[in-house]
């Protein structure tokens, strides 16, 4: 591995790409609601918070593409109606916090210093809040700012938390039960499009899955490359996936490494440096992997891989087999 419409009506010729200032703005009901929808259809948004950005208009652009329209990654009119026909799923639901969602372990502080690391039985989350947020695709502070008044979260507390539930939980016996597992806490449908092949597109920050005639099925998010560790331009092809992985830390592959660094293997849990799910590619060393800071993709660098959050490459796991196509282009 490396290191590697009504309720609408506001968002109408809204340009999905208004940069959010600091401090950031209220979460707008309306820009939530259109994140769900985009997200159910299989154009992930990244994080799920009600607010303008670069990943909401690619995601956009995205289901533009999709549908025969004009791609703007505005929200016109005709994107609009699409969306309106999806209005049945709701922005928001109001839940019951379960003792499963409290349920550790928990590693808080995570060390810093990887030979620590490397001798936690998970790189898990920090608390609770940290795994609700990844549960809902979404971050702790969006669910404060869903609930406020709220100042301590346990089992039985009743939450605002932004629609990700998946329409379907019936994972195949046949997968491994830490996987099947995984899924769950992520909301995360088994019921995903089959891919013919993968564009990862520099140019557009996306990772798309493209099904049988050439058609645009799925498309995420994502953070790819680095000046020290660029995208690896070309053709290119799934070897398989490993779900729930260790990872290998090799200093000898990472510039940023420091001098003295051991080899170390590091646990695996959700806030480990891949996250959920390691999708394997032909070109050594790289991968297509989730991360521990959901929030920041498509705004930082990675170590050359092709890194999305943990929801998202654990959808994409399921889109794909062994000698799947992977194309990364400019």
């Amino acid at each position: 591995m490396r290191k590697c419409f009504g309720l609408f009506a506001g968002l109408l010729a809204t340009p999905a790409l208004a940069q959010a200032p600091a401090p950031q703005p209220q979460i707008d009901l309306n820009i939530l609601h259109a994140q769900v929808i985009l997200e159910h259809l299989g154009f992930g948004p990244g994080i799920l918070d009600g607010r303008a950005g670069q990943s909401l208009t690619a995601a956009v652009r995205g289901l533009q593409e999709a549908r025969g329209l004009k791609v703007t990654g505005v929200i016109d009119p005709a994107t609009l109606a699409v969306l309106h026909r999806y209005r049945a799923l709701r922005p928001v639901r109001t839940l019951a916090v379960g003792a499963q969602t409290m349920r550790g372990p928990f590693v808080d502080p995570i060390p810093k210093d990887l030979t620590q690391q490397a001798k936690l039985s998970s790189i898990g989350y920090r608390n609770p809040t940290e795994k609700l947020a990844e549960m809902f695709h979404t971050t702790p502070e969006v669910i404060g700012a869903l609930n406020p008044g709220v100042t301590r979260i346990g089992t039985g507390t009743m939450l605002r938390l932004p629609n990700a539930l998946p329409g379907s939980r019936a994972y195949p016996a046949a997968w491994k039960p830490e996987w099947r597992q995984t899924l769950n806490m992520l909301n995360v449908d088994p019921r995903q499009p089959q891919a013919d092949h993968l564009v990862v597109d520099k140019s557009e920050g996306v990772l798309k899955v493209y099904g049988s005639g050439n058609r645009l099925v799925a498309q995420f998010s994502a953070t790819m490359g680095s000046a020290h560790d660029p995208l690896p331009i070309g053709r290119w092809k799934i070897y398989g996936v490993d779900t729930n992985p260790k990872f290998h830390f090799n200093p000898k592959l990472f510039w940023d490494a420091k001098k003295g660094d051991d080899p170390a293997m590091l646990p695996p849990g959700p806030n480990g440096p891949v996250g959920v799910v390691w999708i394997d590619l032909s070109k050594d060393h790289y991968g297509i992997h989730g991360t521990p800071e959901p929030q920041t993709i498509g705004r930082t660098e990675s170590h050359g891989c092709i890194r999305l959050t943990n929801w998202d490459a654990a959808r994409v796991a399921l889109m794909v087999k062994p000698g799947t196509p992977a194309v990364f282009q400019e």
